[in-house]
């Protein structure tokens, strides 16, 4: 039974076919968002991932040439186990993804082409909570793609992209940030939360320069943890809470 004085998350919508997640890393989804993208593929929805680097600068031990391509064939099985097949890069330079028009028109495209109803992002706040500092990445990937949202239905800002063949699409109806501290919606994790581990453990590379821990014990302590984290506030269901913003 939930806490009457702890304020409850709203279920996320649900009258939607399409979605497109739009992240600055591989493995950016896989901490926490995964067990939702399970539960919508398997209601039906067509989601699909947009990664703005392929992740090369994320292990000290791995040069980015190497780290590239090993990084995106894990991301690649990664959001096979949550249902999703269609993942696509866009080579900006990880750890140094600048803010700005480039990054704005490149999502934007990848919005027209995709044509998703619900937009899902990462947290793109200065911290984590106020306890923990974001990565610039994150920042810029997460603002740039609010911004998108819009820019992809305004024929006049990038009006290149109209000449590529890419129509303006004004059907993005919400735009969900995960890892929010100011969450206003969640999903039930339950159904979803075995894939959601093997999910994360399909980047295993990287999982095994981050720590030492054992990976599977490490990923499932991590994932359920969060989702427990989450239970008071969604009627003591374990659950992927994201802050949603209408447009």
């Amino acid at each position: 039974m939930s806490d009457p004085t702890i304020t409850q998350l709203e279920p996320m919508p649900e009258d939607w076919e399409r979605a497109l997640a739009v992240v600055a890393h591989p493995d950016d989804l896989e901490y926490g968002c995964a067990a939702a993208v399970a539960r919508w593929t398997d209601g039906g929805r067509e989601v699909s991932y947009v990664l703005a680097t392929r992740g090369e600068a994320g292990m000290d031990t791995l040069e980015p040439a190497r780290a590239a391509p090993l990084r995106e064939r894990e991301q690649r099985a990664s959001a096979a186990e949550v249902g999703v097949s269609t993942v696509e890069f866009l080579d900006h330079r990880d750890g140094v993804i600048e803010y700005g028009i480039a990054l704005r028109r490149d999502i934007a495209a990848a919005i027209r082409r995709h044509r998703p109803e619900l937009v899902i992002t990462l947290n793109h706040r200065d911290t984590w909570a106020g306890v923990h500092w974001n990565t610039p990445d994150h920042v810029a990937v997460g603002r740039a793609t609010l911004d998108a949202a819009a820019d992809a239905g305004n024929r006049w800002i990038f009006p290149e992209l109209t000449e590529q063949g890419l129509e303006p699409w004004n059907g993005v109806r919400w735009v969900a940030v995960a890892g929010s501290s100011s969450p206003t919606h969640a999903v039930d994790a339950t159904d979803g939360m075995d894939r959601a581990v093997r999910s994360l453990l399909a980047h295993r590379t990287y999982i095994e320069a981050l720590t030492d821990a054992e990976p599977e014990t490490y990923v499932r302590d991590l994932l359920t943890g969060f989702a427990a984290d989450i239970a008071p506030r969604f009627g003591g269901r374990p659950a992927v809470s994201f802050e949603l913003f209408a447009r």
